[in-house]
Order: structure tokens, then C-alpha cells, then sequence
């Protein structure tokens, strides 16, 4: 692996890690962002915020990061509409529009990035 490689690969497992610790941190932020129809949005936070940690660990791992990688490019899809959510809400609030805007493109390089340790 390349240092660049490397480089990307702890970037990418570092800002997993952290995201998921900020589910337990600032709870309230992404229960905000939660879509109303999310059944036990608390619960749901929670999960999250394990899966990304535990992603961003397993990442490190050789023998585990693709599955990793896999993953995360399902758990990019399945926030996707909280992401979205979190648009509209912004739209209709008149705060925050383009970068809760340009963040609903930007998934698709996440996915790719994830891709590449696949």
C-alpha cells in the first residue's frame, strides 16, 4: 500500500470513528436530522453511532477491511434519506442550504472512497 493509501485509509477510519463518537457526544444534532418516520430515533442514534465506530476500526484491519469498506458504502445509503431530510428541513428553514445541499452529491465520493478498499 501506497503512503498516499495509508494516508486515506486512517483519514477515512478517523472520520468514521469520530462521527460515530459525536452519536454519543451530540446526540441532539442528529436527532434533529433524523427523518420523523425513524421508529425509536434515540435507539436508532445509538446504532449508528456503533456501526460507524466499529467500521472505522475494522477498516484498519487488513483481514476485515473490505468488509468494512462494504459496510460503510451501505451505511452512505442507508442515511441517505436523513441527509436528505436534513435538506428539506434546511430549505425550509432558510439555513444551512448549500452545504446540506452539496452534502447529498458528495455521498457519491464517499461511496467511491469506501469503494477503493473494497
Amino acid at each position: 500500500m501506497s503512503i498516499v493509501q495509508v494516508i486515506s485509509l486512517y483519514a477515512m477510519s478517523a472520520i468514521y470513528i469520530i462521527a460515530g463518537i459525536f452519536h454519543f457526544v451530540k446526540p441532539k444534532f442528529f436527532l434533529k436530522i433524523t427523518p420523523k418516520w425513524v421508529p425509536k430515533p434515540t435507539i436508532v442514534n445509538i446504532i449508528v453511532g456503533i456501526i460507524e465506530i466499529t467500521l472505522g476500526v475494522l477498516l484498519l484491519f487488513e483481514t476485515t477491511r473490505s468488509y468494512a469498506a462494504m459496510g460503510i458504502i451501505a451505511l452512505l445509503i442507508a442515511v441517505f434519506p436523513a441527509n436528505f431530510y436534513h435538506y428539506q428541513k434546511a430549505k425550509r428553514k432558510g439555513v444551512f442550504v448549500l452545504p446540506t445541499l452539496i452534502r447529498l452529491p458528495f455521498q457519491i465520493v464517499l461511496i467511491y472512497w469506501a469503494y477503493t478498499f473494497v
